[in-house]
């Protein structure tokens, strides 16, 4: 029991930490809905629990042994960041590309919603080697089934990050009612989100390779 709180104090404070995954669910429901949010919010679980099972194959460990992928991985997921911040500041209104669906391309904008999360936390190394050394320090040989305290830690840690997810979903849209009254506020907060991807995709370019 004490292992159990231990662990999940330790997944609140990663998740209360602003991050990409943070800002992409506030903004996405600051400029288009609770809604598309969890949609965001579903892409992040999906990654997370890749992220698990990649860490319970031993991937983490590999690319803590072959840095050129550590870097590939790094690259291409600065890149991505970098790209949502521009695309962010290059919509032609304060409001981004995931908003005004019609009826009839609602649903790929739900898609696409789910995939900029997926893609944000996918493309993101630190979180794989997050999982990977996390999650081990939890499980105990002597009381079971190691792949069954692993699937079972993986669940808690991706529950609680989609706990998580809802509420800053639910932040962006009641936050998106008063900012929806000010054209000042929504460039504001488009430069704010679009300045914190651009950041959070430098500061993972720039990061050193993990020991």
């Amino acid at each position: 029991m004490i292992d159990f709180w231990m662990f999940a104090g330790a997944l609140v404070v990663a998740y209360l930490v602003p991050g990409p995954d943070m800002v992409l669910v506030l903004q996405t429901g600051l400029l288009k809905g609770r809604a598309y949010a969890l949609a965001v919010a579903a892409g992040l679980a999906v990654a997370r629990a890749t992220h698990v099972l990649l860490a319970a194959a031993g991937l983490a460990a590999l690319l803590r042994t072959m840095p050129a992928a550590f870097d590939v991985v790094r690259i291409a997921g600065a890149a991505y960041l970098v790209w949502l911040g521009i695309s962010i500041l290059q919509s032609a209104s304060p409001i981004s590309d995931l908003s005004g669906p019609t009826a009839s391309d609602e649903g790929r904008s739900w898609l696409r919603a789910a995939l900029r999360g997926l893609l944000t936390n996918l493309l993101n190394p630190k979180a794989l080697l997050f999982c990977s050394v996390l999650l081990p320090q939890f499980v105990r040989p002597e009381s079971g089934s190691v792949p069954g305290q692993f699937a079972l830690l993986g669940a808690i840690l991706i529950a609680i990050g989609l706990m998580f997810d809802i509420v800053y979903a639910g932040a962006g849209a009641t936050f998106s009612r008063w900012a929806g009254r000010s054209l000042l506020a929504q460039l504001l907060q488009r430069w704010a989100f679009a300045t914190l991807l651009v950041g959070f995709g430098l500061r993972l370019a720039l990061s050193p390779r993990p020991l």
